[in-house]
């Protein structure tokens, strides 16, 4: 994937509050029901919203800044720090020091027992090699070959990991969606509805083979993309509602979106900024419960104020003066 700032359009010392704003208005123009005859939106919105799932959250910028994660969030490899003496992955090698200084070994294991492959200068079957150890690890002696039958096959294949990322709307509704796991196959995953970000699906029999027995299981972490209005929070959403000076003060209907399509909402006249509002049953549908809407709300000046407007304020002010702080002193 492209470098994630690139892809929401700005720089590496862009705010939170600039981010966030940069993607509602990419989130926007790219969502696929905008545009529905480009083949294309799709991949593009997929794009913006793993670039946000990096940059937008504090903890994993930082660890894309620092080198930490590559731009789809996976760690990157930091190599050796610090290695002496064998320390390398089972089955693929190792390091040994000898007369020569530092080489690397790989190790195959079959009929024969464990070969050496490779090496890189004063490869000989001294003292330190990894049969050498081995024999020290299980008092074999030296010489003595190692058999297939020394070592106990697994029964069972080890499970893998991987992740797909969905949007809420999906998640609320549930979907399937295709992921290509680490041994190359692309499988289809059911996501029931009221998924959370950060859950499991378990397909049995999809994770690594295993030379007798089945194989192991994938195990699939499911992340819902941000949304460019909703914010989850458990079963129930999260909406910042922004109203006009005069909704607030007069009262009003206004029409609030949710994720089965727009309803209206009656604020009652004296509303402060701040007030949640709480829709029944226009959250998320989970086994266990369906979540609520909570709409907060936000009063929002116009964007530009006129000359007759400053003068209202300030007959207002003048002849009507009160102190919504006064209990904070």
């Amino acid at each position: 994937m492209r470098d994630p700032y690139q892809v929401l359009g700005v720089s590496k010392t862009a705010s939170e509050a600039e981010i966030k704003s940069a993607f509602r208005k990419l989130a926007k123009k790219l969502h696929p029901d905008a545009n529905k005859h480009d083949p294309k939106a799709a991949s593009r919105f997929a794009e913006l919203n793993a670039a946000y799932e990096i940059v937008g959250d504090d903890k994993k910028r930082k660890a894309f800044d620092n080198g930490e994660i590559d731009a789809e969030g996976k760690p990157r490899f930091q190599g050796f720090q610090g290695f002496e003496g064998f320390g390398a992955q089972p089955g693929a090698g190792g390091f040994r020091r000898g007369p020569g200084g530092a080489h690397f070994e790989s190790f195959s294991f079959g009929p024969d027992g464990f070969q050496r492959r490779g090496g890189g200068g004063g490869g000989g079957r001294g003292a330190g090699g990894f049969e050498d150890i081995l024999r020290n690890m299980f008092g074999g002696a030296r010489g003595a070959p190692f058999e297939p039958e020394d070592f106990a096959q697994p029964a069972t294949g080890q499970d893998l990991h991987a992740s797909l990322t969905i949007s809420l709307p999906d998640a609320a509704k549930g979907t399937k969606a295709r992921v290509h796991l680490p041994t190359g196959k692309d499988v289809d995953v059911k996501i029931p509805a009221g998924m959370q970000s950060g859950q499991t699906i378990r397909l049995k029999g999809q994770g690594w083979p295993s030379a007798s027995g089945r194989p192991g299981d994938a195990l699939i972490t499911v992340n819902v993309a941000p949304h460019p209005l909703f914010t989850p929070d458990g079963p129930d959403l999260r909406l910042d509602l922004p109203i006009t000076l005069y909704e607030a003060a007069l009262g009003a209907k206004v029409r609030v979106p949710t994720l089965d399509g727009a309803v209206e909402l009656a604020i009652p006249a004296g509303t402060n900024s701040g007030r949640t509002f709480r829709l029944k049953g226009k959250g998320l549908k989970t086994k266990a419960a369906t979540g609520d809407l909570l709409a907060t709300v936000r009063i929002m000046l116009p964007d530009r104020a006129d000359d007759q407007f400053k003068e209202l304020m300030k007959s207002w002010r003048d002849k009507k003066p009160y102190d919504p702080r006064s209990d904070m002193e």
